[in-house]
């Protein structure tokens, strides 16, 4: 049940990764796994916790331009564990994957980023022109409170710039390659509760059901055409992902209707134009409603240029593949580094089986995903033709 290249170096640390039961925000010593590693080769290693949150940065040479990797070891719940074919934290390796909760987000992806890290510094420590390193928490998947957003403020307070970073998450579609992310779209929820009046269902003239109310209102959040988008992204969308009432009687009118709507916004609607939008609506339909919004990632972009075409190249050297750059997709940590860096890009593995009973990646992408990251570093920072933000 072997693959080929299941010996090689990125397979093999692929597999101590996934078979560590990292569920947000545990690191079950992933991150120490990778310290040991490239400590050996030259990197400094610096752990940086916060709260249960654990987060690590390493970093090879003082100078500009600095490249960063950044990931995640902490990976979502197994769910029904008796469902998988193989268990979810056994890294096993069937027919050219790797199965196992992370293998696809993205412990893999990581793997492939350490080992490349680990090659380019052998071969290329003493004459790089600029610096590599990693940013790696076990908070992505979680509140992401603790995690990226706080190595970011440790890093700007002590004035260490990113210049260019790719973040390892799984953007590929059908084949490794076929995308890149240079950009996402903004992320805005909103825990609406509308109000009315409990009371017997046989007496509705005495009560105010606050479904009834709602219904007229959210016909129109969800029809409503809040933008065409742009050139660099996809439109506006709204969904309703929970709605709550109720006593659990079937003969009591609610008291308050619950919902929950998540918008991803392109700049095209900014969240104050979405949230004054959404604020007539309630006032129209002459609703009692409370709003709480969390307004969680700003819409970021990265315009073609080095990075971009660095990593395009790199993906055709090594794929043959030309890659198409894409906004679409849910946000990442990014949006927490996109603030401090003008280029920042999401490129990993392919995304079919992330989250999913199952999940499994093939280990021949892992290693092609290896050879594009070292190749990208190659072209970053042994050319001295690239000078980042400056």
């Amino acid at each position: 049940m072997t693959s080929s290249g299941a010996q090689s170096p990125t397979i093999e640390l692929a597999q101590q990764l996934i078979s560590r039961p990292s569920v947000t925000p545990l690191d079950e010593g992933c991150q120490q796994l990778i310290a040991d590693r490239l400590s050996t080769v030259g990197f400094r290693i610096e752990h940086i916790p916060f709260g249960d949150v654990s987060n690590l940065w390493i970093r090879l040479g003082d100078t500009a331009p600095l490249v960063v990797y950044a990931g995640h070891t902490d990976v979502v719940p197994t769910g029904d564990e008796a469902q998988w074919a193989h268990p979810p934290f056994s890294a096993t390796l069937v027919d050219g994957n790797i199965m196992g909760r992370g293998a696809a987000d993205m412990k893999g992806s990581v793997a492939a980023a350490v080992i490349a890290c680990e090659s380019f510094a052998k071969q290329h420590a003493s004459n790089m022109k600029g610096s590599l390193a990693m940013l790696i928490t076990s908070d992505e998947e979680g509140p992401a409170i603790d995690g990226t957003v706080k190595v970011i403020e440790t890093l700007q307070a002590r004035d260490e710039q990113i210049d260019y970073c790719v973040v390892g998450e799984p953007t590929s579609s059908k084949t490794l390659g076929d995308f890149i992310k240079n950009g996402r779209r903004g992320s805005l929820g909103l825990s609406l509760t509308i109000h009315g009046t409990q009371g017997h269902v046989a007496y509705p003239h005495l009560a105010d059901n606050p479904v009834h109310r709602a219904l007229a209102l959210l016909s129109d959040l969800t029809t409503n055409k809040w933008d065409e988008g742009d050139d660099n992204f996809p439109p506006t969308t709204l969904q309703i992902s929970n709605v709550n009432a109720g006593t659990g009687a079937t003969n009591v009118i609610p008291s308050d209707f619950q919902i929950e709507l998540n918008l991803r916004y392109s700049p095209a609607s900014p969240a104050t134009s979405i949230k004054n939008t959404i604020e007539k609506m309630i006032e129209k339909h002459q609703v009692d409603a409370t709003l709480q919004w969390k307004d969680s990632a700003q819409p970021f972009i990265t315009e073609p240029g080095s990075l971009t075409q660095a990593m395009q190249q790199a993906i055709k050297t090594v794929t043959g593949k030309t890659a198409e750059l894409n906004t679409a997709g849910g946000t990442s940590d990014g949006r927490f580094i996109a603030p401090v860096c003008k280029q920042v890009i999401e490129f990993g593995p392919t995304n079919a089986t992330i989250h999913q009973i199952n999940e499994h990646t093939s280990c021949e992408d892992l290693n092609n995903l290896t050879a594009i990251f070292e190749n990208l570093f190659e072209q970053l920072l042994l050319s001295g033709e690239h000078h980042g933000n400056a």
